[in-house]
């Protein structure tokens, strides 16, 4: 019984661990899609559609490789290629949710759309987590539930 306390316990402390790097490395991200933003349109005078899409791309870039450098040390996929394409794909879903969310907020519940961003960013933040981490970088038998 004990040792199986301490083994929930070691999972639990990993995870949240995890979850904190997750958090770092997503702020630095967010840093260089906003800087990126900012820079192209404001200074270099790119439209800000494709500003915005240079930022997202390349902070993407950046979480993926601080992710798999600094957060996650378990990979379920042997090709990286497919693993970042996983790691794309639930990123534009976390962009989906997160849209979502400031969408509901503000229509419904008549936030401003800049604090609507807030507990979109919460929601997109833990989604993003929870599936990469699920999906690419766990050990298959914790993915599935078999331990």
């Amino acid at each position: 019984m004990l040792a199986a306390l301490e083994a929930m316990w070691r999972r639990w402390r990993d995870l949240v661990i995890e979850g904190w790097k997750y958090l770092l490395v997503s702020v630095v991200a967010l840093a260089v899609d906003y800087g990126l933003l900012v820079a192209l349109t404001d200074f270099a005078r790119v439209d800000y559609r494709i500003s915005a899409g240079v930022g997202f791309a390349v902070g993407l870039l950046v979480n993926y490789a601080l992710s798999i450098t600094f957060v996650f040390r378990q990979h379920r996929l042997r090709d990286r290629r497919l693993e970042f394409l996983g790691f794309f794909v639930i990123g534009l879903i976390g962009w989906g949710i997160n849209e979502g969310v400031i969408i509901l907020f503000v229509e419904s519940l008549h936030f401003r759309a800049d604090l609507a961003k807030i507990p979109a960013t919460a929601v997109g933040f833990v989604f993003n987590f929870g599936a990469r981490r699920l999906l690419l970088f766990s050990a298959r038998s914790q993915a599935s539930g078999l331990r």
